[in-house]
């Protein structure tokens, strides 16, 4: 999934530090670290894996340095974190998106218990328990969520009072508006079928969240293995049924060239006003920013139910600190954990990249355009995306992009079945 980024701020220089840039200003501050570290101190390895929060970690680092002397730190310029671990030379500390592929290394037990750490003390334990819905390793705590990045219905506010349209708070509702919009000859929702990511992270997580809780869904859906089916407890083809009925409805008022738009077609074309609403997260909020700063824009939980109560937010641990076993500099990647911890660095950090605080009593994030979702974040009224949780050796983008165009999203949830029923056919002889 494309990361979450934000406005620039004075410690953010993610416009001028993308892509091939990005790395070689790594290795200049690579080389500057490690020079500082060698008069006899400590020097860390520091591993962040989105590029476009890279020089506000690097700016922290330098912080770090200066307030603990006789540790240099290393920004790590990797971009996947398996080497890593295959040579057995992980970096001092990893600050990594929380998924099925860090899960591998939780559950292998190469990460340490982080829960002596003061910080992990004041980390909501609402937000504590998402990491544990992919893995967990007995008797240890180990990540620290970092960052919570929250998602929804991102809707121009301009093109809704001109219609007098309401902010949905009930599937009905929703429909209405598209309607609404459908007859005023205004495209409700823009898509982007060609990435196939934006499908799985909006449509499909938006229509299953608020009618089966995912992380549950899928610890009883482990454990049936290879007796998953349309009888079976739990199954795609049982429980995905009605939102699934919902993503079809809502696939029907999508952009006509749905089929051949990307990520960054539906940025440009929501920021010059060619649709009302949009299925991502913060992450597009920038993007759309650079076509008009001046677009008034709100996001709201999409209902796919009729009790306004029952709606809840997408969202992810966008980042988690950890500290692999294997580093030979405990004690100073701890101190590390902690600096990044502190409450003026973490709140911050969230503040500047429109997303939320994991810590207990943590500010509300200040952003107009995600206000919609602040109550949510709050009342941990909220949902770790379905997508998140089907293994990448399921083309579930590919199956979502097929179900669209031929409108058997019946078919494509038989598939996944099949494919789960495989899979662990697979995992039980290993």
């Amino acid at each position: 999934m494309s990361p979450g980024s934000g406005r620039p701020s004075s410690l953010s220089r993610r416009s001028f530090l993308t892509g091939s840039a990005a790395l070689v200003a790594l290795g200049v501050a690579g080389c500057a670290s490690a020079s500082a570290g060698s008069g006899g101190g400590t020097t860390l390895r520091f591993y962040e894996q989105k590029q476009e929060v890279i020089a506000y970690f690097d700016e922290l680092l330098r912080r770090f340095e200066k307030e603990r002397p006789g540790i240099a730190v290393v920004h790590d310029s990797t971009v996947a974190i398996a080497p890593q671990f295959v040579r057995n030379e992980p970096a001092d500390v990893g600050c990594f998106n929380d998924n099925l592929e860090l899960a591998r290394y939780i559950k292998r037990g190469v990460l340490g218990d982080l829960s002596d750490l003061p910080s992990a003390q004041a980390v909501r334990t609402d937000i504590g328990e998402l990491t544990d819905q992919y893995a967990t390793y007995p008797g240890r705590t180990s990540v620290l969520p970092y960052s919570l990045a929250a998602a929804g219905v991102i809707y121009n506010k301009k093109i809704f009072a001109e219609h007098e349209l309401p902010v949905p708070e009930t599937w009905t509702q929703f429909v209405d508006v598209c309607e609404e919009l459908t007859r005023a000859g205004i495209t409700p929702v823009y898509a982007t079928d060609r990435d196939t990511w934006t499908l799985w992270q909006g449509l499909f997580d938006y229509s299953v969240g608020s009618l089966v809780a995912p992380g549950e869904f899928f610890r009883r859906l482990k454990e049936l293995g290879t007796d998953v089916g349309p009888d079976s407890e739990v199954s795609f083809e049982k429980d995905f049924a009605l939102p699934m009925e919902r993503a079809k409805t809502i696939s029907s008022y999508f952009n006509k060239d749905h089929a051949v738009r990307a990520y960054a077609d539906g940025n440009l074309a929501f920021g010059k006003g060619e649709a009302a609403m949009y299925l991502q997260g913060p992450w597009a909020l920038s993007q759309i920013a650079l076509v008009d700063p001046d677009l008034e824009i709100g996001t709201f939980a999409l209902p796919v139910s009729e009790n306004p109560e029952e709606r809840q937010a997408r969202v992810n641990i966008d980042l988690g600190l950890w500290i692999p076993t294997a580093s030979a500099h405990q004690e100073e990647a701890r101190e590390l954990v902690e600096f990044l911890m502190r409450p003026d660095i973490i709140n911050a950090y969230n503040s500047d990249n429109l997303a939320y605080s994991t810590l207990k009593d943590a500010p509300p994030q200040q952003d107009e355009r995600l206000a919609g979702l602040q109550d949510y974040v709050d009342r941990a009224a909220f949902y770790q995306g379905a997508g998140t949780f089907v293994p990448t050796s399921i083309p579930l983008g590919n199956y979502l992009q097929s179900a669209i165009r031929s409108g058997n999203f019946e078919g494509m949830l038989r598939q996944l079945d099949a494919d789960w029923r495989r899979l662990a056919g697979r995992e039980a002889t290993v």
